[in-house]
């Protein structure tokens, strides 16, 4: 009977889950042996030796090269350029395995395996990757009795360098030379001893300025918070850390500062910033506001990025995007500093843009987010990849120490934390609004720029065109009757709803940027378990929108509009109270009185009410009497519009409010000199230059945070509706319920007489209704007086003197007076 022949198959490792044969570090070597005795590298040989040499191992799919160097057998032996072998302390990669097998199965070299392995006759210092990174010395044949002696000064017995010989380790290596001219240092080992060095001397700048704190007053046009000055001593020290403070604690002032402070003491040139397309514009802003220092915008095709590299800005600001397909050229151009905005945004760590931000080059790096893990440990090592690569291990050790496993191999929660927070102290600084609201101001006010899309542009400007309009009659004829003044009111408010949503006017398409900019806010607050959220918006239909994306994102919120009964209000706010999953309070105009909201510290007003008391109105609801925490203030405003503008300009104090809103005036019956004023001050506002100018008198500009166009995808919503001037919400006098004077819809056109006609009467019966009001005040009365007489200087006599739009319209009051009189007879 013929024996069986023994199969030679190697048994195979599975990639998902452990042997019980195997140990953990076992079982990860022997992955990455099978897994490189598959591939197809290509070897070039770069030394003498067949096999103990140095080698270019060429992965051909990627073209990416490594430097492989093969001393030995033994795991440990030998050294390869890759990352991962840096990182996974096993002593060996794929790389190294598939050389290994490549040599020992190339015809010739299976004697060299055989033999022992000559001793190499050069001494070198190398970086050993181990369970932490140190220095070691390996002493060869030639010399070897006077590097040994030399060594003994700076290198314990088992040739590792001595914690406290960083600085002196330059005359080592001189000296060592002098001994034995093939003498070795290897270029990771160098960048090892550079960085303690670099490290120590940041050190020691620190503690002098520990001792003169102020001092960091100086770096911008600010004074920083005591916890600020903190966050950027620490920062500066640490050369690479991960800023994690809670939203509102000021990261991108402390990032900014931290970079002013390595450029006064370590004369850095090139700082990057990496972040989101959104946000691009709104550290240019800050850099501007805070700094004299040169800023850029890396943007456009590649073909012209390219050159913006070599740009002589100080700072420079580039999307998550861009470094994907330009990492070659930033590397290129020798970053001194990298901050990373939203590292959550690396969070996944398999994809192109964790995979080409980890690969880029700098000696300093800041991180900056206040939710450096959402989900799982694996964010926090992603992110932790970019500050530093070696600093939590390898990952299958961190997931094996930290991850509880139930017996099919579910996750069922994590354990020993505490090591890691522990690990990460002298790299990551993460402060709560709870630890260092006694160094906050009480209330923090942001005003937020965002985008429009197109359409809303497209509708906003068509608006802006029939005020232009408006606007240039009044000051060509010094007068606009009830009808345009009507008009101007209708425009201006649909104007100001299209910069919410174009859902707002018609109901039928969607298409917005506040409520994606709102989300991204909700996503860093909400972290933190005990954060509550009060957004506030004029209009009804916006709430709506807003509502269908939280339940969409099942966040639990209470909502309050126009619409819910006054014996129902209270349970709402009672909901909000004392719920703790209720995080988010949404509510129109109608919650902005006589609401106790304090369990939230934020406030974010989609838009901005006229009248500056009905916003703190909004605000009072969160900021009184009985709040222990800081409240912050984030409204969102379209950029170049006209809530854009009315801010910018006019700052919410010009006769604007006081001509309108203060008093409660209807805006189309308002007093002429008020009305005057109102048209004034819509002048002041320009509405980018489509309105002719008069002289006013200028007003200073408000700092905003800017954020650039993006464009959102179209959502269809509801079919059209004819109804939206009766917009269902609770609102001020200037609302778009206002629109017309009957609180209808305006009809079909009538014919030219009849219209004359009608406005004729309309005008009247308006101009005696206001003047018998009027009359019946006598304060009023002497106000309308003095606007109606002039008294001439030469002759003494006092005269009567009315604006009106044309001399028709004197004909025309003068028949309607005719006819009134003939009636009377």
């Amino acid at each position: 009977m013929a024996k069986k022949k023994r199969s030679t198959k190697k048994k195979k490792v599975s990639y998902y889950k452990q042997p019980h044969d195997l140990s953990i570090r076992a079982w990860q070597t022997s992955l990455r042996k099978q897994f490189g005795e598959k591939q197809t590298y290509a070897l070039e040989n770069l030394g003498n030796h067949k096999v103990w040499s140095d080698f270019k191992v060429i992965n051909p799919e990627n073209k990416n090269t490594y430097r492989v160097a093969i001393r030995g057998t033994e795991v440990g032996d030998n050294f390869c350029s890759c990352y991962d072998f840096k990182t996974n302390t096993l002593g060996t990669c794929k790389h190294i395995e598939w050389t290994l097998h490549k040599l020992k199965n190339t015809h010739g070299n299976k004697q060299y395996f055989k033999k022992a392995i000559p001793p190499r006759h050069y001494s070198s210092v190398y970086l050993e990757y181990g369970k932490t990174r140190r220095l070691r010395l390996r002493i060869g044949t030639q010399c070897q009795e006077q590097l040994a002696d030399l060594a003994k000064q700076y290198f314990d017995q088992d040739h590792i360098l001595h914690p406290d010989a960083w600085l002196e380790f330059d005359q080592f290596l001189q000296q060592a030379r002098e001994i034995s001219p093939d003498f070795r240092c290897y270029p990771d080992a160098l960048d090892f001893i550079i960085q303690k060095r670099a490290d120590q001397s940041r050190a020691k700048i620190i503690e002098q300025y520990k001792k003169q704190p102020d001092q960091l007053d100086q770096l911008l046009k600010t004074k920083l918070f005591p916890y600020q000055k903190q966050g950027v001593a620490f920062a500066f020290k640490a050369g690479a850390c991960l800023m994690a403070d809670e939203m509102g604690l000021g990261k991108t002032i402390q990032a900014i500062a931290t970079a002013e402070l390595y450029k006064k003491e370590l004369k850095i040139e090139r700082v990057y910033i990496v972040c989101p397309t959104s946000l691009k514009y709104q550290w240019k802003a800050e850099i501007e506001k805070f700094t004299d220092t040169s800023v850029h915008v890396i943007e456009g095709p590649m073909h012209k990025r390219i050159p913006q590299y070599e740009n002589s800005a100080f700072y420079k600001i580039l999307t998550y995007n861009i470094v994907v397909r330009d990492r070659a050229y930033i590397n290129k151009s020798n970053p001194d500093f990298i901050i990373l905005d939203e590292a959550q945004r690396i969070k996944n760590w398999n994809t192109q843009i964790a995979y080409a931000v980890k690969r880029l080059q700098s000696p300093y790096r800041l991180a900056l987010t206040g939710t450096p893990l959402e989900n799982k440990i694996e964010d926090l090592y992603s992110i932790m990849q970019f500050i530093d690569q070696y600093k939590l291990g390898p990952l299958w050790q961190l997931l094996d120490r930290h991850r509880a496993i139930d017996e099919k191999g579910a996750l069922r929660g994590y354990r020993h934390l505490d090591e890691i927070n522990t690990n990460l102290q002298d790299v990551m600084i993460r402060r709560r609004k709870l630890n260092v609201r006694m160094q906050m101001p009480t209330r923090m006010d942001k005003n937020l720029l965002v985008p429009m899309t197109p359409k809303q542009r497209e509708l906003h400007d068509s608006y802006k065109s029939d005020v232009a309009q408006l606007v240039s009659k009044w000051v060509r004829l010094g007068f606009l009757n009830e009808r345009d003044r009507n008009r101007l009111m209708i425009s201006m408010n649909s104007m100001r709803m299209s910069c919410d949503s174009t859902y707002i006017l018609d109901q039928q398409t969607r298409h917005d940027t506040k409520i994606s900019e709102l989300f991204y806010i909700l996503e860093e607050q909400l972290v933190e378990p005990k954060n509550k959220v009060v957004i506030f918006s004029q209009w009804e239909r916006m709430t709506r929108l807003v509502a269908a994306d939280l339940e969409k994102r099942e966040i639990d919120f209470a909502y309050l509009h126009g619409g819910i009964p006054g014996n129902k209000r209270g349970a709402l706010l009672d909901r909000f109270r004392k719920e703790e999953h209720c995080r988010v309070f949404l509510s129109t105009d109608a919650g902005g009185v006589g609401l106790n909201l304090q369990s939230a510290s934020l406030v974010i007003n989609l838009d901005l009410p006229w009248n500056p008391a009905v916003l703190e109105q909004r605000i009072g609801r969160i900021y009184r009497l009985g709040q222990e925490n800081p409240v912050q203030v984030i409204n969102l405003i379209s950029e170049g519009t006209i809530e854009h503008q009315m801010v910018q300009r006019l700052k919410f104090k010009s006769s604007l409010a006081e001509a309108i809103l203060d008093t409660g005036e209807d805006q189309v019956f308002m007093s002429e000199k008020k009305f005057k004023d109102f048209m004034e001050s819509l002048q002041a506002v320009q509405l980018e230059g489509d309105i002719p100018q008069k002289q006013v008198e200028a007003q200073s500009d408000e700092d905003f945070e800017i954020i650039p166009d993006v464009a959102e995808p179209e959502v269809s919503s509801e079919p059209f509706s004819e109804d939206w001037w009766e917009e269902e919400h609770t609102a001020e006098p200037s609302e778009i319920n206002q629109q017309s004077t009957n609180g209808q819809p305006e009809q079909e056109p009538r014919s030219q007489t009849g219209a004359k006609a009608t406005d004729l009467v309309q005008t009247g019966m308006s101009f005696l209704t206001q003047l018998s009001q009027t009359l019946s005040d006598p304060a009023a009365t002497e106000q309308l007086v003095q606007q109606i007489t002039e008294k001439d200087e030469k002759s003494g006599q006092t005269y009567i003197k009315l604006p009106v739009e044309s001399e028709q319209v004197v004909q025309n009051a003068m028949k309607l007076f005719s006819g009134l009189l003939s009636s009377l007879k």
